[in-house]
């Protein structure tokens, strides 16, 4: 329990009062009608309300499986909807990352972020709770062809904006500089109104704000997002998430898989094949061909101005398919059609080795 001290004492500073249909001061949330019906004290939930929200972990309310643990769906005393992700017993991996993930959502608060609502903590069980999604995870809409024509071009491009918006948070708002480490489609979970909040921070670390050089112990993340100069030579900065969301900017905007060996050989790797239309001139072509119409200038600053090299200004730099971030500023500030304009910067650099992480994949059901 030593791995869990911190954490606890964390959530016992934390004084609620106030508390009406689940909310504390309209701003730390935590789950239950209150604290002595609800069964939480504080962000703490009792393991017996737990156990009956979810139907005593029944596999009929199974969302689906996490970085450390299956993901369950639960009705609270109060009628609120929540996710409960509950630690494998015997991952000590896993318990680090449950650790991390409570100790930084517990620090940070944005509308692109998903919600801690509290955790349990009760011997061998460790669950946190989230709010509850409905609509899943970005790749279960983007990669399905029947439900993908529900993200329209306005939808895809609140996404990505929202997304910047997130990011933008953890690089330069939040209390502490956080790199995520893992942004990819599965992370990216949707609200009823689809839009896009950052989710699975069990891989994010810390990073000082004054380009301090640390070295930690893992190379962690998805093969396919990760940037190559962290994949091979364990170089970590807010940079390397800028990669990634990059990569998946192209998702949203290509309708497709970063890596699909369905496709011709030349579009099989989407990064190179969208390199290869932009250096002859036809960026667009990349654009989802389902979309019955979008915004050419949208797509282009998608395209070009978040992913591809642009002659003195910041952006994510390709040179005879080594790419690597190459500016001080991985994202400049930018008008995206009166939208949030985003301006991350670089952080730290890292030195790690690989783990599990890296060709980690999840899946989930329902919604979460």
């Amino acid at each position: 329990m030593g791995l869990f001290s911190g954490l606890c004492s964390c959530l016992k500073q934390i004084k609620p009062t106030g508390v009406r249909s689940g909310v504390v001061d309209g701003d730390y949330i935590v789950g239950g009608e209150s604290f002595s019906s609800g069964g939480c004290c504080g962000p703490f939930f009792d393991l017996r309300v737990l156990e009956a929200a979810t139907n005593y972990f029944s596999d009929l309310n199974l969302l689906g499986h996490g970085g450390f643990g299956p993901v369950y769906k639960g009705l609270l005393p109060s009628g609120e909807e929540v996710a409960v992700k509950r630690l494998s017993v015997g991952s000590s991996q896993g318990q680090r990352e449950f650790a991390n993930e409570a100790n930084l959502l517990l620090k940070i608060r944005h509308q692109n972020l998903v919600i801690l609502l509290g955790c349990c903590i009760k011997g061998p069980e460790k669950m946190l709770v989230y709010e509850y999604l409905p609509n899943k995870s970005l790749d279960r809409f983007l990669f399905d062809k029947k439900k993908t024509v529900l993200l329209d071009w306005r939808t895809r491009f609140q996404i990505i904006t929202g997304l910047a918006g997130g990011l933008l948070y953890l690089h330069e708002e939040a209390p502490e500089r956080i790199i995520h480490r893992d942004i990819k489609a599965s992370n990216i979970l949707l609200d009823a109104q689809l839009n896009p909040k950052i989710s699975d921070f069990g891989l994010a670390r810390l990073s000082p704000g004054d380009d301090t050089h640390l070295n930690p112990l893992r190379i962690s993340g998805t093969y396919g997002y990760m940037a190559p100069e962290y994949a091979i030579q364990g170089i970590l900065s807010t940079k390397t998430d800028v990669f990634s969301f990059g990569i998946l900017v192209l998702e949203i905007v290509s309708g497709r898989r970063n890596h699909s060996k369905e496709l011709s050989i030349e579009r099989v790797d989407l990064l190179s094949y969208t390199w290869r239309l932009f250096q002859d001139g036809k960026s667009l072509e990349v654009v989802d061909s389902s979309l019955l119409e979008y915004d050419e200038d949208e797509a282009v600053l998608c395209i070009q101005s978040f992913t591809l090299p642009k002659p003195g200004k910041p952006g994510i730099q390709g040179r005879m398919s080594q790419w690597t971030t190459t500016t001080p500023s991985a994202l400049t500030a930018t008008n995206l059609n009166d939208g949030p304009t985003t301006k991350l910067s670089s952080g730290s650099s890292f030195q790690e080795e690989e783990s599990r992480n890296s060709i980690s994949t999840s899946s989930f059901g329902e919604g979460r």
